[in-house]
């Protein structure tokens, strides 16, 4: 994937990033046993990807069709 460019966005830093946060929250809390904690952090992953859908709209993602792979299929199907 390292030669795709797959997630190397902006929109994918920032939603990856929301969620692990999350991801951390919520696994502290569930060593806690503390479930409102624990949902609490489910809430922010899925903030998250919220978040990346959003600025993925907002043009701050990668755009459809202009992924190399794409090209490459579509010259084989030919």
């Amino acid at each position: 994937m390292a030669g795709s460019s797959h997630g190397h966005t902006p929109a994918a830093w920032t939603g990856v990033i929301i969620a692990f946060i999350g991801f951390c929250v919520a696994g502290a809390f569930m060593v806690m046993a503390s479930p409102l904690g624990f949902w609490a952090g489910m809430v922010i992953v899925v903030l998250g990807g919220v978040v990346g859908v959003a600025m993925r709209a907002a043009g701050l993602g990668q755009p459809k069709g202009t992924h190399p792979t794409h090209d490459v299929a579509s010259a084989a199907g030919n």
